[in-house]
């Protein structure tokens, strides 16, 4: 299906094709939006929390790509403020620390998918053309011991609002050690 049929058949927001990236990953922010430039959207592009609020206050897009860790906060604020001024709006987290405690909050806040880098732009694509009715695929594959400890870390982590001091002493870890383990990778 062509870009324009699939937006009808899926009954969009709009017929408007605009696209915002928020990325501080500079390669990775220029070849995503020359690859959705080239499925027929109107990008916008922003390596910053201030620069995606910024032009979203301008004109908020249709569609939303945006990283969950930026350089200066944290991409829930962005897609926090585009559902307030676009409620129609589909935007797609993406990061690289995935875990399910972030994931639910993205949902939470109006996120229309959640992806895990690295994703690729056609994996990108069918997340912001999927309809609701579409089940993601399940895996046969159970967390590790450790994915669980970290599942739990993180889902503690965003009920404490992301304070560290307050996930700390809920978990009973010391502060530092809780910093460290919030900094690395999920582990498979």
């Amino acid at each position: 299906m062509e870009t324009a049929e699939l937006a009808d058949a899926m009954s969009f927001p709009s017929e408007e094709m605009t696209l915002l990236i928020v990325d501080d990953d500079r390669p990775f922010l220029n070849r995503l939006s020359a690859a959705m430039q080239a499925r027929g959207f109107s990008v916008s592009v922003a390596d910053s929390v201030k620069a995606g609020l910024s032009l979203i206050a301008q004109s908020p897009p249709a569609f939303a790509v945006i990283d969950m860790r930026l350089g200066d906060g944290n991409g829930l604020d962005v897609i926090s403020e585009l559902k307030a001024r676009r409620p129609d709006a589909r935007g797609v987290m993406l990061t690289g620390y995935a875990n399910i405690a972030t994931a639910v909050t993205a949902v939470k806040l109006g996120a229309f998918d959640y992806l895990a880098k690295p994703a690729d732009a056609d994996e990108i694509y069918h997340a912001l053309m999927a309809t609701q009715a579409e089940k993601p695929e399940t895996s046969e594959n159970t967390m590790s011991a450790d994915r669980v400890r970290w599942e739990h870390i993180q889902r503690v982590f965003e009920a404490c609002d992301r304070n560290v001091s307050e996930t700390a002493r809920r978990l009973n870890m010391h502060r530092r050690t809780l910093q460290r383990i919030l900094a690395k990778r999920a582990p498979r």
